[in-house]
C-alpha cells in the first residue's frame, strides 16, 4: 500500500510540474542541438578567461540565455573571422557570432539578426602615444602604421575613413586575428589598431594602462548574429533578442562586461 501511494505521489507530482520548453510566448526549439561558431578574440565579447582558460564574454551569456529560453542545446565550436562568414553560409555552423557587423555585401551571403548592439569605431594606440590625437593627425604621420584583419570593418575603416582609399597602402600591416593587431601595438610594431567601442574598452580595461583610446568615434556600427541564407533560426532567435531587450537583461550584460568585470579576476 505505501508503496502505491508512493507511486500515485510520483504521478501527482509529474503532472503538476512545468514542461521543459521555451520561455513564455517564445517559440520551443524542442532541445535541437545547434552549434554556434566564434573567434574568441573579442573582449568582452568572447574570449579566453586568463585565469580560467575558460571562453566567456557577453556574446556566451547572451547566446546562453537565448538558448535557454528557445529551449536549445548551444554546441559552441572556434575558427578564424576570415573562414567564418563562409563556413556560416556553407551550412557548416548554425549561427556566427564574434561582433559582426551588419553590412549589405555579407547579407548576400548569410542572414543576419536584428542588431543585439550598437558600437563605434575608435581608435586604439599606446598608453604613452603623443604624435598624434585623431585621425587627421594620424594620417599627416607619414611612417604611421595601422594593423588590421583584411575584410573587417576596421580594416575598411582604415583605408576610406583614415587613409586614402587605397586598399594597398603599405601603411596598413595585416594580422590574422584582431588579438595579432593588439599584440603588436603593444610591441610598437603598429602605432594605430581601429576598433569598435566593446572591444577597444575591454582591452584598454585590461592593459593597466599601456592603452588607450583618443579622437573621435569614426562612425557607429550595429551587431548581429549570422545564419545560414533562409535558416528557420533567425525569426526565434529575433524574438529572443528582443525579450532580452525588453526585460533589461541586454542592459544587465552590458553592466557586468563592460562596467564591473576586470580581465583575470
Amino acid at each position: 500500500m505505501l508503496a502505491r501511494r508512493a507511486f500515485l505521489a510520483c504521478l501527482a507530482a509529474l503532472a503538476l510540474a512545468p514542461a521543459v520548453g521555451a520561455a513564455d510566448g517564445l517559440p520551443d526549439l524542442k532541445g535541437r542541438a545547434i552549434v554556434v561558431v566564434t573567434e574568441n578574440a573579442y573582449p568582452p565579447l568572447q574570449f579566453v578567461d586568463p585565469k580560467s582558460g575558460s571562453a566567456i564574454g557577453w556574446e556566451y551569456d547572451a547566446m546562453n540565455e537565448i538558448a535557454r529560453r528557445l529551449n536549445f542545446k548551444a554546441e559552441y565550436r572556434n575558427t578564424s573571422w576570415d573562414a567564418m562568414i563562409q563556413a556560416v553560409s556553407d551550412g557548416q555552423y548554425d549561427i556566427g557570432m564574434t561582433g559582426i557587423t551588419i553590412k549589405d555585401d555579407r547579407k548576400e551571403k548569410v542572414d543576419f539578426s536584428d542588431p543585439y548592439m550598437r558600437s563605434q569605431q575608435l581608435m586604439l594606440v599606446r598608453g604613452d602615444e603623443t604624435r598624434f590625437t585623431d585621425a587627421e593627425s594620424f594620417a599627416a604621420l607619414k611612417n604611421g602604421l595601422i594593423g588590421a584583419q583584411p575584410g573587417t570593418s576596421p580594416f575598411y575603416t582604415a583605408v576610406y575613413g583614415v587613409l586614402d582609399g587605397n586598399e594597398q597602402n603599405p601603411r596598413i600591416r595585416l594580422f590574422e586575428t584582431f588579438g595579432a593587431t593588439v599584440q603588436a601595438l603593444k610591441a610598437g610594431d603598429v602605432d594605430l589598431v581601429l576598433t569598435d567601442s566593446t572591444a577597444g574598452e575591454g582591452y584598454v580595461k585590461a592593459s593597466g594602462g599601456s592603452l588607450k583610446i583618443i579622437g573621435e568615434p569614426l562612425g557607429a556600427e550595429d551587431f548581429g548574429f549570422i545564419f545560414k541564407k533562409g535558416s528557420d533560426l533567425v525569426q526565434p532567435v529575433n524574438a529572443a533578442i528582443a525579450a532580452l531587450k525588453a526585460d533589461g537583461t541586454l542592459d544587465a550584460l552590458n553592466k557586468k562586461w563592460f562596467l564591473d568585470y576586470t580581465m583575470g579576476q
